[in-house]
């Protein structure tokens, strides 16, 4: 059984756990503070907002509905997708593109050797 931390995020009063592959979790926590660090550079129209990454743990016990868990590439796949969506001209969103493909491609591997394992 593979070993699992959760990132916890927090976006204005909504809180939920990203569930990821416990080698991958601080990829997602730095890319997270990554993308917080040039978001504001962006100067297309739509830019998303995003959850700040604050905390990363090893067990998660749910008491209620007030959070929730998402697995990793759930998390990753909506990130890509909404930052591939914005028309940005100024910026060279390219780069964090390929930094979100990065860890995409890495999870997208990761579940697949856990299945076959």
């Amino acid at each position: 059984m593979a070993t699992m931390r959760y990132v916890l995020m927090q976006q204005k009063e909504i809180i939920f756990f990203v569930e990821m592959p416990a080698s991958h979790a601080y990829q997602l926590s730095a890319l997270n503070l990554r993308l917080h660090k040039e978001i504001d550079k962006l100067t297309a129209e739509q830019v998303p907002s995003l959850p700040y990454a604050v905390a990363e743990c090893d067990n998660v016990d749910l008491h209620g509905n007030a959070a929730s868990i998402l697995s990793g590439l759930q998390y990753i796949n909506e990130l890509e997708r909404d930052f591939s969506g914005i028309q940005e001209k100024s910026y060279p969103l390219i780069s964090l593109l390929t930094e979100i493909r990065a860890l995409q491609a890495q999870l997208e591997q990761w579940y697949e050797e856990a299945e076959e394992a």
